[in-house]
């Protein structure tokens, strides 16, 4: 039985407190002190007017059937998770080779035994937080197999769970170590300079890697990927500036900064998402389509890992605390990464209605790049990759761009 969606705990308080606080809000909206937005003014005076007209008993009423509501509501929630919990979907897929490893970090290699020679080479980097596989979910839903299937050579990063060894490594062991050895193995077997495909917080590594590294990235590509991390979220930064004292203690206690905490973080991005995922799948069929697309997308939400400790403190206090990036602040073995400076052709996908990285995030990159097209996409963070339109926005424009781009 599966253990998600992590942290249970968090997510079953959370929408048990929001049910609870319906019903607090009663005693204010009597007295008439209920505080009310601007756009819900003419329905909070009609629903006044109503109840006053309805009588003594009129509240008591309300009262009761927003109890009702709010049990409904959570039943259905948690009807909803026992369904994922105990969904009989499990991902399994043809195994793919490693052609290189060090430490905990593989390099999987997707080409067809009867791919080209010559064929263009690809190196796709994920996030360090969440499982690669996300870039080869399913069957139907992998950017890595499409682009086999299509004659390029692409080959993944996989990253897995810091080790003993890793859990000590800054952003720069990962990428002037690790994705740097990852990148010479692929000209080594390929004998041609790759693409570099970056998702999310992998599109900051490949940025750094493409700056680095000019001699051997014939193109960088750009997923989803921050850069602005204080747009249009200044209290954010505000408060993780706050926090940096107790959580960079819990960091280092722990030696890593758990994946319950980081997902909790996001969580706080849309406290209400969970309850309305799992509540819409609860009126799913269970052998449907698009009850077992969400099983295997919450499986891969639910399966992250645990964060290096001088990572996080670089990525959450340095990065979402101090906005570091685009100041010029963040430095990868003592230079400081900087998007004018990466001169080979690029492409930054974006996603109009991205939570976890907002376009305005995203789109400096645009600007600083000195050679980039933009391509915005309709999708989120994640549905840009998994959703039902992602080939035809996302998988064909993208392998396009790289076949015009790759040099011999």
């Amino acid at each position: 039985m599966r253990a998600g969606p992590r942290p249970l705990p968090l997510h079953l308080m959370t929408h048990a407190s929001t049910m609870i606080s319906s019903r607090a809000a009663l005693p204010l909206l009597k007295s008439g002190s209920l505080p009310w937005k601007p756009h819900l003014a003419e329905a909070a005076k009609a629903l006044q007017t109503s109840l006053d007209a309805a009588g003594p008993d009129a509240v008591k009423l309300l009262d009761h059937a927003i109890a009702a509501e709010g049990t409904r509501r959570h039943d259905a929630f948690l009807a909803g998770i026992d369904a994922y919990r105990h969904h009989p979907y499990r991902r399994v897929l043809p195994s793919v080779p490693v052609a290189w490893r060090q430490g905990t970090t593989r390099l999987l290699d997707y080409r067809h035994p009867d791919t080209a020679p010559d064929a263009p080479p690809v190196l796709v980097v994920p996030s360090l937080i969440n499982r690669a596989y996300i870039l080869d979910l399913s069957a139907k839903r992998s950017l890595m197999r499409y682009m086999a299937d299509k004659g390029l050579a692409p080959f993944l990063v996989d990253w897995d769970a810091p080790g003993p060894e890793e859990s000590r490594f800054t952003l720069t062991d990962y990428i002037a170590g690790r994705l740097e050895a990852a990148l010479d193995k692929v000209v080594e077997l390929t004998g041609r300079k790759p693409a570099v495909v970056g998702y999310c917080m992998g599109g900051l590594l490949a940025l750094a890697l493409a700056q680095r590294r000019p001699d051997s990235v014939s193109a960088l590509v750009l997923l989803a990927t921050p850069f602005e991390f204080m747009a249009g979220r200044e209290a954010n930064a505000a408060m993780m500036r706050a926090l940096a004292a107790p959580l960079g203690g819990l960091i280092d206690a722990n030696g890593t900064a758990p994946v319950d905490m980081l997902q909790s973080m996001f969580a706080g991005l849309d406290p209400g998402l969970a309850a309305r995922k799992f509540m819409a799948f609860a009126r799913l069929r269970r052998a449907s389509a698009r009850a077992r697309d969400f099983v295997a997308l919450e499986d891969w939400a639910n399966d992250g890992v645990d964060l290096a400790g001088p990572v996080a403190r670089e990525c959450l206090f340095g990065w979402y605390g101090d906005n570091t990036p685009p100041l010029g602040r963040w430095m990868v073995g003592g230079t400081p990464i900087r998007p004018e400076e990466v001169a080979v052709p690029a492409l930054l996908m974006i996603p109009h209605r991205d939570r976890i990285v907002p376009p305005m995030s995203a789109l400096p990159l645009a600007e600083r790049l000195r050679n980039a097209k933009l391509l915005m996409l309709s999708g989120g963070h994640v549905g840009m990759l998994t959703g039902p339109r992602a080939k035809t926005d996302v998988y064909g424009p993208l392998v396009r761009w790289l076949r015009r781009n790759i040099k011999p």
